[in-house]
């Protein structure tokens, strides 16, 4: 199987474990300057010759030889449940994608039809995502009506495909503590470029896709909400140290033993 969703820079100083919705975007960009000494114009997902990329066929003979014998290091990102599903209703069912197009063409109809989903003008923020939610989870528990798309498929499951294939993270870090877990993974890498943290943009390219989002966090999750996103999500809270009682509290309550993450994802 290999390393799906793996980047590494060119100059193999550090491997990164793309994690769909967790600052993938802004993480690729330190990674491009680090070696480059400038950010890639445009969308990091679209570049093909400054990064080494799982998806690019040249590139994983490199990463698969690097992440399992040289011990570069590695490094992935998580983020707060609760805040990830909803910015993936915001952006990929809620908002217009790069192409001008819905996300996944025929997804919305679907969603219309089956789960009585509009995002249409003005609509009802609340009620829409929650009937979201039930169609999330049941891509993920029954892989119906489709397959988990990995914009919503649990964070544990991206990280674990990386550890069972033979690698090993060094740092995982909080999303929402983005400045202090990069400035830790640079001051373990030696870059061709010196990064400034404090100096670096946010690389949000889902912004702008969809409505802003019109409540407070914890206003979208009800009793029946709260109980499918552990549902769905419980090893993501368990392990990453998330908050499930309290929606609205974005931070980690406790430290990520990464001993702990190895041995009950690998």
């Amino acid at each position: 199987m290999g390393f799906p969703g793996t980047w590494m820079t060119q100059s193999e100083s550090m491997v990164y474990r793309v994690v769909p919705k967790c600052a993938c975007s802004t993480i690729g960009q330190i990674m491009y300057f680090s070696d480059h000494g400038k950010f890639y114009d445009g969308d990091i997902h679209d570049d093909r010759e400054g990064l080494h990329k799982w998806a690019q066929e040249d590139s994983q003979s490199v990463i698969t030889e690097n992440v399992r014998n040289k011990g570069t290091y590695a490094f992935t990102a998580v983020r707060n449940p609760y805040s990830r599903i909803l910015s993936s209703f915001f952006d990929k069912i809620c908002g217009i994608q790069r192409n001008g197009q819905r996300y996944r063409g025929n997804l919305i109809p679907q969603l219309s039809q089956r789960y009585g989903i509009n995002v249409e003008g003005e609509f009802d923020q609340i009620a829409m995502f929650r009937r979201f939610l039930l169609f999330a989870r049941d891509t993920i528990q029954f892989r119906k009506p489709m397959d988990p798309d990995i914009h919503w498929s649990a964070v544990s499951g991206h990280v674990s495909t990386f550890i069972v294939n033979g690698g090993h993270y060094d740092r995982i870090f909080w999303t929402e503590r983005f400045d202090e877990g990069m400035r830790d993974v640079l001051q373990h890498v030696d870059s061709r470029v010196p990064v400034d943290i404090d100096g670096i943009p946010r690389f949000n390219e889902s912004e702008g896709h969809g409505p802003k989002r019109a409540h407070p966090v914890e206003d979208y999750f009800d009793d029946l909400s709260r109980h499918l996103v552990y549902e769905i999500y419980k090893r993501d809270f368990e392990l990453f140290r998330y908050d499930f009682e309290n929606p609205g509290n974005p931070q980690p309550i406790g430290e990520i033993d990464l001993e702990e993450v190895h041995k009950k994802l690998g």
